[in-house]
């Protein structure tokens, strides 16, 4: 395989002069790996998911630039400033973007088709990435034509509760 490999780059010809592939060839054979690992969530997340099994949503307030964020943060990205405040927030909110996923890939948390999206809750000012969920997603034309007059989403709680972003079942549009 001593063959020149030649590299063009914005109209520009470079040439590799020297360049030899090894004449060994190496075999390679596939392995998945699962890592399964815990999260140390911190009492700011803590409380966040505490607050979910009760149905509640739960933000921290910064006391300098009055921004509400939630998920919870134990800090303010724009001030750096320490978040003590705990504000409940409205179960309601504007949807912002989403997207349907209908094809499988490996890792999901949920079998397809679903829809993710980004759900701004009233009284906060960052938004929330979640399930947008509540009605038939079999013909993605459909679902297309649905969410384009979708605004607004309220959620829609798990029966089950285990504490964790999965009490909120989804969001369903209002």
């Amino acid at each position: 395989m001593a063959e020149k490999y030649k590299l063009i780059k914005d109209l520009i010809r470079l040439e590799i002069e020297d360049f030899t592939f090894p004449k060994k060839e190496y075999r390679t054979s596939r392995h998945d790996t699962v890592l399964p690992y815990n999260w140390a969530l911190g009492p700011t997340w803590t409380r966040f998911f505490d607050g979910l099994k009760e149905e509640k949503i739960f933000g921290t307030k910064c006391k300098k630039c009055t921004k509400v964020l939630v998920p919870a943060r134990t800090f303010c990205p724009s001030c750096y400033e320490d978040m003590e405040e705990w504000i409940e927030l409205p179960q309601e909110g504007s949807v912002e973007t989403w997207c349907l996923v209908n094809y499988k890939y490996y890792g999901q948390v949920r079998k397809p088709p679903y829809i993710i999206g980004q759900i701004r809750l009233d009284k906060a000012n960052c938004s929330l990435t979640h399930f947008i969920g509540g009605f038939d997603l079999s013909d993605p034309d459909k679902v297309r034509r649905k969410m384009k007059t979708v605004s607004r989403a309220k959620a829609v709680w798990s029966k089950e509760k285990h504490g964790d972003i999965y009490d909120i079942a989804y969001f369903k549009p209002i």
